[in-house]
Formats: C-alpha cells, sequence, structure tokens
C-alpha cells in the first residue's frame, strides 16, 4: 500500500485577514485527499524547533471567520536567525525538522519576506509552495493578495466615518494607512472612501501642491478635506535622498560602501518617522485650517476576513494541495481572475509589485478630481 502523503504548514511575516481560511482550505482539501497535515507554530523559528500542531478536523473547525492565524505567526529569517543571543543560519536544522517529520511538501503563508524565506529553504531540498498573503498586495504576479480586501474595507470605513468629523469642524482629516513600499491599500480606500488626496510612494508629492488643492476646496466653498496618506509616502526631496541612497547600496561593491548605504538607509527612515504628523503641521500653515491625523495602524489587519478574502484563501489553499498531488514545487499560487497560476518562486523572491502610474485607478481617482501632490 502507498503511503499517504504528509505535509506541513506555517505562517509567517505580518497577520493578515484570511489565514485560518487559508489554512482551513489547504487542511480539508489535504484531508480529502487522504493527506496527513500539521501546522508549524511562530513561522520559520516553529519549524528550526520543532514545535508543531496537528490540524485534525476538530483543529480545522470553526476557523473560517477568524482573525489572525490559529498557528501564531514570526519574522525570523531561517539563514539567520537569533538563537541563545547569537545570529545563526538554521537552514540545515530545518531541513532536518522536514525530514524528521516525513514531509512531503511545506506550504508557507506570507509576503515578501516569507518568499524569500521560502526559496532558502528550496535550496536546500525542500519542497515548498507559497500562498500570497499581505494586507499590502505588493506580490508580484498575483492579482491579489489574502488579506488585502479586508483591510481595504476597514481603511474605507474609517475614511467614511472620518467625513463627518472633518464637515462638522472644517478640518483637514489626515488618515494614515499602512504600506511603506506601495500604495494599493491607501489608493483603494481613498478612492472608495472618497478622499480628496491620496498619498502613496510611488508618487512623490509637493506639499504645496496638496495645499493648492485643498485651497481651491475652500474657495469653492467646501471648508474641509480628506487626505489619505500611505506610510511611505515621501515628498519630493526626500523621494530622490531614497531613491540615490538605494541606488548607493545595490552598485556597492566592498563590505564598507555597502554597509555606509544601508546606515545611510536607516538614517533616512528614522527622518521619515512622523511625516504625517509634520505634514499635518505644513498643511496647517499653508491653508489655516485645522488638521488632525488619525493613524489606521493595526487596526486595519484584525478582525474578521471579508466574503472575498475568505473565498480567496479558501481557492488558493485548496489549489496548493493540487499542486502537491501533481508534484508541481517551488510554486507561489497566484490568483489570475477567476482562475490560479503555478508561479515560481524564484520568480517572485525580492520583486515588488508598485501601483503603475498608468494603473486605472489612478486614472479613474484623477477624473473624479483628487490630487496626488504631483
Amino acid at each position: 500500500m502507498k503511503q499517504s502523503k504528509r505535509i506541513g504548514i506555517l505562517t509567517a511575516g505580518g497577520d493578515s485577514p484570511g489565514l485560518n481560511a487559508a489554512i482551513r482550505g489547504v487542511g480539508k482539501a489535504a484531508h480529502d485527499a487522504g493527506m496527513e497535515i500539521i501546522g508549524f507554530r511562530d513561522g520559520f523559528r516553529g519549524l528550526a524547533q520543532n514545535q508543531t500542531i496537528k490540524l485534525d478536523k476538530k483543529a480545522l473547525a470553526g476557523i473560517l471567520t477568524v482573525g489572525g492565524t490559529l498557528l501564531g505567526t514570526g519574522r525570523d529569517k531561517p539563514h539567520r536567525m537569533e538563537v541563545n543571543g547569537r545570529m545563526r543560519d538554521m537552514r540545515d536544522v530545518i531541513a532536518r525538522t522536514y525530514e524528521s517529520n516525513k514531509l512531503d511538501a511545506l506550504v508557507c503563508l506570507g509576503g515578501g519576506g516569507t518568499h524569500k524565506n521560502a526559496l532558502r529553504l528550496m535550496e536546500k531540498g525542500l519542497n515548498i509552495i507559497t500562498l500570497p498573503k499581505t494586507i499590502d498586495n505588493d506580490i508580484a504576479l498575483t492579482d491579489t493578495t489574502i488579506g488585502f480586501d479586508t483591510a481595504m474595507s476597514i481603511a474605507t470605513m474609517a475614511i467614511d466615518r472620518l467625513h463627518s468629523t472633518a464637515h462638522s469642524h472644517h478640518r483637514i482629516i489626515i488618515a494614515e494607512i499602512m504600506g511603506h513600499r506601495a500604495g494599493w491599500l491607501a489608493l483603494g480606500s481613498g478612492i472608495a472612501g472618497g478622499a480628496d488626496v491620496i498619498l502613496i510612494p510611488e508618487i512623490s508629492y509637493d506639499v504645496r501642491n496638496v495645499a493648492a488643492a485643498i485651497r481651491k476646496r475652500k474657495k469653492l466653498g467646501t471648508n474641509f478635506s480628506i487626505v489619505a496618506v500611505a506610510e511611505g509616502a515621501l515628498p519630493i526631496k526626500e523621494a530622490a535622498q531614497f531613491t540615490a541612497a538605494a541606488r548607493r547600496k545595490k552598485e556597492a561593491t566592498t563590505k564598507t560602501d555597502k554597509l555606509k548605504a544601508k546606515n545611510e538607509l536607516v538614517h533616512l527612515r528614522e527622518l521619515h518617522d512622523g511625516s504625517t504628523w509634520r505634514l499635518a503641521k505644513q498643511l496647517e500653515e499653508l491653508t489655516h485650517l485645522e488638521a488632525r491625523v488619525t493613524i489606521l495602524g493595526y487596526v486595519q489587519r484584525g478582525g474578521t476576513p471579508s466574503a472575498t478574502d475568505r473565498l480567496l484563501a479558501t481557492r488558493l489553499g485548496t489549489a496548493a494541495v493540487d499542486f502537491i498531488l501533481k508534484g508541481n514545487f517551488g510554486m507561489m499560487v497566484a490568483a489570475r481572475g477567476e482562475d490560479v497560476k503555478a508561479v515560481p518562486v524564484i520568480d517572485v523572491a525580492g520583486r515588488l509589485k508598485s501601483v503603475p502610474a498608468d494603473h486605472s485607478w489612478i486614472s479613474s481617482a484623477r477624473h473624479v478630481g483628487t490630487c496626488f501632490g504631483d
């Protein structure tokens, strides 16, 4: 009798709505195919330490609508993990855990960092399947990611609620939305919530242009404005500094130059902290309107996943099991329209899906009078 396949699963990086739905999708499809499935706790650290949880039918019951992840998550990197106060390469240890559990495949749910870590484990011979998960929607070669729809809906609801306060007090209300490197979340929720100004990392802004758009609204009789700003949105001067520093880091050939460029980027990021508050102060000075800041923060990542994310997570999770049955390893399960596609992890790792300048969302926003500060 042929032995049934045994698969492992973990969640890594930041939590996202829909992770439990994806775990359920993988688990139930695995059971249906006669497979065994075990979960590893707290991301790659749990894999290194062989911290497991049995994902039987009882464990998978009732989790479809639950936010977070029953497995826990973490940001540890397999090739550089802190152990007893020292950084160690734990990939060989992880490979032994994989073998000792007699796994035929490992399913990794995560974002950009998880895909780079999955690739590092593939280099050690592990059969890997990944699922794209992040509220930022910035993973390459997939239409969308698990968690994005829920986070966008939460941010939109917040903007909706801010309208009444802005209108009542004749204020500028600035909503800071997650998204350090990509502006999908701020852009989507800004459009859906009717923000008057949307600032995203892909389009550097001039605060004077933002102020001019707000003053124009005031002149036309509208004494309030809503500004949706992504965490990573940058004024033109700062954007140029970041671009130059990133280029120097990429072109650095010596260890000293690489460290210098890295430290420069860290310094620039530290200077960027609090930029939303500085934006508020600048707009007050330029428009003579009060400005208030609302930072949505982790509320965007929590709570019950939307129907769209539950459906997406189930589709991608069950497809992952199909890939395993076919021996199609080293792949990310990508969403393509209403279908799924196997995309090599090597083509995803290290790539960022930014908002293109000519994207239809940006065009639509401009047509309804949204200011991007450029």
